[in-house]
């Protein structure tokens, strides 16, 4: 059996619940001799708000019923009984008669509902796992060039040229500075995870070739969107 659990204490009960959060059962598509030793742990059945436990747990007991075993107070021995000691993963009840409504299939294979359950389980399980998206923030920058003489049209280029995940360049102008300089002024929007601006400024905008044009960047206004 691939996991154990302790059912008769509230631990092993809540990890036990998780574990078929996904599954139909302990292991494999259909019921098992992994399914009748869990089974068997259980001195009571589970409470109700264990939902995927108590599930699980009534369908056990009403293959093992269906099947004329009565499992409470009989332990191991009735349950393997059920399943055959060479069968470790899947098991098959013995050929019936055509005329004898009394024997059925414990371990016959999923139906389409179960699958479509378990199927669905999963999605869910997945859903309540995946990460929730990254935060997103708009930065306005100041890039101001070296002098009157920069070509500040190269210098907006040499800005926009700059390509990453997660970053997206938005409007800009031009604001004088003073002494005929003027400095650029650029809108982006960021995904938070992905984007640090410092890195950015530093790693990107102030090295070759933008510090060609680019003297200093300065972050004017930074706001979480």
């Amino acid at each position: 059996m691939a996991a154990t659990f302790n059912v008769n204490a509230e631990a092993g009960l809540q990890k036990l619940d998780g574990y078929l959060l996904s599954r139909s059962y302990i292991s494999g598509y259909q019921a098992s001799k992994d399914d009748l030793a869990v089974y068997s742990e259980f001195s009571v059945a589970p409470p109700s708000t264990c939902t995927n436990v108590a599930r699980w747990y009534n369908h056990i007991d009403a293959l093992l019923k269906l099947s004329g075993v009565t499992a409470a107070g009989q332990g191991v021995k009735v349950l393997s009984s059920v399943v055959p000691e060479t069968s470790t993963d899947v098991a098959e009840a013995p050929a019936a008669d055509d005329d004898d409504d009394s024997d059925v299939d414990l371990f016959g294979e999923e139906t389409e509902e179960e699958k479509k359950a378990a199927e669905e389980r999963a999605a869910k399980a997945k859903a309540s796992t995946k990460k929730k998206e990254s935060g997103k923030s708009s930065v306005l920058l100041d890039v101001k060039p070296w002098d009157d003489e920069t070509d500040m049209v190269k210098l907006e280029e040499a800005v926009r040229s700059i390509k990453m995940e997660g970053l997206l360049w938005g409007a800009s102008k031009l604001m004088p500075v003073g002494y005929g300089i003027k400095k650029l002024q650029i809108m982006m929007t960021i995904i938070d995870d992905l984007v640090s601006v410092d890195t950015l400024i530093e790693d990107h905008l102030c090295v070759e070739p933008a510090n060609e044009y680019i003297q200093s960047c300065d972050i004017v206004a930074f706001n979480k969107i």
